[in-house]
């Protein structure tokens, strides 16, 4: 297992726009997931072992001691550059662990993940959830688990996903579908969009925020096109004619085909638009005042 030092880890995110989060949190580095679209596997990344795991060292004392200088309670996102869910977290337990200092200290969470392994940790979500915000995000790009194994060959399947909202859900956690990336010529399709919004309200999820396209650039752009040349042979010719080196690759007639996922989600209940899902899952918390000081992690 490879570790890595850190001096910090809780900090503060440049804008609320993004689920209204305050902070951001990453305990590991590189993830195991294989999308063939993953941007973080991006050159400005400067990480060219994205395919394997690293561990911050210290992770938990670090979260524990950013935590208590923070002046003020918010929400802590997690999964921003690596699957907080991963393999080694089954064994570890980082994610779990800081879930339950964002508990002792009041804080919320704001998860993405491709795993149902979060559906372990329903309980410490609920926990959080009684006092603050919780919120998880599954990035879950199609239903049909034959194509998502090769799109995601490393993801646990759609319907594993899918399992995971509903077991959430019912916990009362906060949670829905992250659709985005939208694959033009491979997940762009209506009725692949239709069943993933579909399931995710027959699971119980809140919300579906999508972006109708999918971002590439230098390193990240030459593994996907590797990846279309060996699982969708001829595809990588259309993407290079229509996209060039641009860095954001909509989907054609992506207008269109938004305005159709914002009206299939009010049909089905699912909120759609970031300042009513942030505002919802807002409502009923008190922000004010200084973290807990929680005798327990003294």
């Amino acid at each position: 297992m490879q570790t890595i030092p850190a001096k910090t880890i809780v900090t503060r995110t440049r804008s609320r726009w993004w689920f209204g989060t305050d902070y951001n949190m990453n305990l590991y580095r590189g993830c195991t997931h294989g999308c063939i679209y993953c941007d973080s596997r991006s050159s400005c990344y400067h990480n060219p072992d994205f395919d394997h795991i690293a561990v911050k060292e210290n992770a938990l004392a670090i979260v524990r001691d950013d935590l208590r200088r923070k002046v003020q309670r918010g929400v802590v996102a997690t999964g921003a550059m690596s699957d907080p869910y991963n393999p080694l977290e089954r064994k570890l337990g980082l994610t779990r662990h800081a879930l339950e200092l964002l508990s002792a200290y009041g804080f919320g969470v704001a998860v993405d993940t491709k795993s149902d392994l979060v559906s372990r940790d329903a309980d410490v979500l609920s926990e959080i959830a009684a006092q603050m915000p919780a919120l998880v995000k599954f990035s879950i790009t199609t239903a049909d688990p034959a194509l998502a194994a090769r799109l995601e060959p490393g993801a646990p399947s759609p319907e594993r996903r899918f399992a995971a909202i509903e077991q959430l859900a019912k916990a009362g956690v906060f949670t829905g579908l992250l659709l985005m990336p939208v694959l033009p010529g491979l997940t762009d399709n209506r009725e692949n969009l239709s069943r993933l919004l579909r399931q995710t309200a027959e699971a119980g999820g809140r919300f579906c925020y999508c972006w109708p396209g999918l971002t590439m650039r230098e390193g990240q752009r030459e593994y996907f096109y590797q990846a279309l040349d060996r699982e969708f042979p001829g595809l990588r010719e259309k993407y290079e004619k229509r996209y060039g080196t641009r860095y954001r690759c909509t989907v054609p007639g992506a207008a269109k085909l938004y305005a159709w996922v914002r009206e299939e989600c009010s049909r089905l209940g699912l909120l759609s638009e970031m300042e009513a899902i942030i505002a919802v899952s807002r409502q009923g918390y008190d922000f004010g005042g200084l973290p807990g000081q929680a005798s327990l992690f003294s």
